[in-house]
Order: C-alpha cells, then structure tokens, then sequence
C-alpha cells in the first residue's frame, strides 16, 4: 500500500513539473524590410530608399530578348520613398520617384549616338517581399513610359516605348539587389525607323536606406 502511495505522489510530482515548463514563446514579427539583415531595423515610412546599378553592370533596352542590338547605359540610379512596410510575409510598398539614364551608347546600324534615354509617367508603385517577386508597376499618371533620343544619320529620331503591365524582377538578400530581366515594351509612338518594340534589362543594388545614418543596405524578409 504504501509503495503505490509513493508512486501515486511521485507520478503527480512528474505531472506538476511538466506543466511548470512555459510554453515556447512564439517567434518575434519581422518587418518585411529591415536595415542591414533580418534582425535589423525596420525600414519606416517615408524613408528614402536609393540604388544604383549594380557594380560591374549596365542597363540594356534591346530590341530582342536574344539579341543584343540596342542602347546600354552605364549609369541609371533610381529613388524611392517607403509606403508601407508590415510584418512578413507581408508585402511592403513604396513609390518610386526617380529614375534617370545616363552614359548611354548604341550599337543600332544608322544611330550615331544617344542623346538621352528617359522615363516617363513617374511615380511608379513598388512592392517587395510576400513570397512574390519584385513588383514594379504603373502609378496614377499612366503606364511605365520609356522614350530614347537618337542621333542618326537621318537626324534625330525620337522612339517612345511602353509597358502594358508591371516590371518583374527578384531581389537577392546575399548582395542586396533587385534584378529585372527582358521586361517587354511597345512602340507607341515616334519614328518609322523606331523598332517595333524593346526588351529592358537591369540589376540596381545595393537597395539603401538613406533615410538613416550611414545609409544602411535594406533586407528583404
């Protein structure tokens, strides 16, 4: 009898001691943006958020996804302001402002050289993060707009390009970029002697915060 007291007591013992353990704490929100890796400060609202290409690359608008006929351009660096920024996976937002080309050559037979290369309906909406790739789309003022002075030797020609829908790129968390890839544009306007369409290419990072000090690089989560 008193042997299964003792167990009785040793089993309620045992009983009380694993109910004393607290249960796993659930893990902490992460922002889907954050400064410098995963664990970083959330980025905020109306941070600036700024990038160039990325080193050792150019910028190219060709008119084949195979091909390599076209303008490239050695300098292009965009702005954007953050919008929103939630708890992953969630999606952040930002509106991107600015985005300029410069150092722009041709190897297009008859165009002499670029006299610029320019965007046009800005801002234009950004989103990153969600499990989905990189968003870039049209904003309030119409669609994502492209339009290429050239010098040739008929003179100047002005070809005009648009998207009919959003850039889809990637980021990459190991070197801080966003990539897009053959993002397809039509000729809406200007010469005869314009191709028919164009395929934009590029890779910007790193992706910064400039709105915090020393311009930290921005995570992805």
């Amino acid at each position: 009898m008193r042997i299964r007291t003792c167990l009785a007591l040793a089993a309620a013992a045992a009983t009380l001691a694993v109910g004393a353990v607290p249960a796993s704490a659930a893990p902490a929100a992460v922002p889907v943006l954050t400064t410098g890796d995963a664990a970083g400060a959330a980025v905020a609202a109306g941070d600036i958020l700024v990038a160039s290409l990325a080193a050792g690359t150019k910028a190219t608008f060709y008119s084949a996804t195979t091909g390599a006929t076209g303008v490239t351009c050695g300098v292009s660096p965009f702005t954007a302001r953050a919008l929103t920024n939630p708890d992953a996976p969630g999606t952040a937002t930002a509106s991107l402002t600015g985005m300029s080309f410069g150092s722009c050559t041709a190897n297009v037979t008859g165009v002499t050289s670029v006299k610029s290369l320019t965007v046009g309906n800005l801002a234009y909406s950004l989103s990153l993060g969600g499990g989905q790739p990189v968003v870039l789309a049209a904003g309030a003022a119409g669609p994502i707009q492209a339009s290429a002075v050239l010098n040739s030797w008929f003179g100047t020609l002005t070809c005009t390009y648009q998207l009919s829908g959003a850039f889809t790129g990637t980021s990459d968390n190991a070197t801080h970029t966003l990539s897009f890839r053959n993002e397809h544009f039509v000729k809406s306007g200007g010469s005869g002697l314009c191709p028919g369409e164009g395929y934009f290419s590029a890779t910007y990072g790193p992706l910064a915060d400039s709105g915090r000090a020393g311009s930290p690089v921005v995570h992805v989560n």
